[in-house]
């Protein structure tokens, strides 16, 4: 005869904190890899003008590509504190499944990366504007929904405010990206690398870091932690 182990309300929330680290390491580790790379290469590379991807287009463009799938699985992984976290609405796991999306979208730059041709100019292969599309519009949905669930957990006002401003600023800068950046004779072509550094380190990972730091201190989500 067995007996049947479950699993308590203090090993999910090990777990779930486990979790939130996840979403405190991945924005700060990505950007360590990209600062380093571009001192690296500060003779032939561009923060300015040329976009993080265009890191895997030139010599040691591995390093780039891993850097895609670590941080891409350590954004899957913080979406189970995403999903634990705040108490539950009538959104459900939507806004964990699109940050998860958005996991997938760095996986996907990875396995699609952008090239380098005889001449020495960045060109995309094929797919890779896909995953870059999937990551900035999913992480951006995913923040704003996200906030959602903060406010009405109680626990987190002015943090789901932050969430949802972040969310709606990423979002803002889908459409910027795709239109008056990265077209060729798009006028902000020159700028494209500032832009999307500017939306990826001054709103996105500003947010994920925060938001990772008052899951992983939040504890049960009110009225649910004899449940978990």
């Amino acid at each position: 005869m067995s007996a049947h182990v479950g699993v308590g309300p203090g090993t999910r929330l090990v777990r779930g904190r486990a979790a939130a680290l996840a979403g405190i390491v991945a924005p700060l580790l990505f950007t360590v890899v990209v600062l380093a790379q571009q001192a690296a290469r500060r003779d032939e590379y561009s923060p300015t003008a040329e976009t993080i991807s265009a890191l895997e287009a030139g010599p040691n463009g591995w390093i780039q590509q891993f850097n895609f799938v670590v941080f891409g699985l350590l954004l899957l992984i913080f979406t189970v504190a995403v999903h634990r976290g705040p108490a539950a609405d009538r959104t459900g796991a939507l806004g964990p499944v699109l940050i998860g999306l958005a996991g997938v979208g760095a996986l996907l730059a990875a396995v699609f990366p952008l090239r380098e041709d005889a001449a020495g100019v960045t060109y995309d292969p094929g797919y890779h504007f896909v995953s870059g599309f999937t990551f900035f519009s999913c992480i951006a949905l995913g923040l704003v929904v996200t906030s959602r669930r903060l406010a009405r957990d109680g626990r987190f006002p002015a943090l789901s405010r932050y969430v949802l401003g972040a969310g709606l600023v990423a979002a803002a800068g889908v459409p910027l990206m795709v239109v008056l950046v990265l077209p060729d004779d798009a006028p902000l072509h020159d700028l494209a690398g500032l832009v999307q550094r500017g939306i990826l380190w001054l709103v996105v990972f500003p947010t994920l870091v925060a938001l990772g730091l008052c899951l992983r201190a939040g504890g049960a989500p009110t009225g649910q932690a004899g449940a978990r």
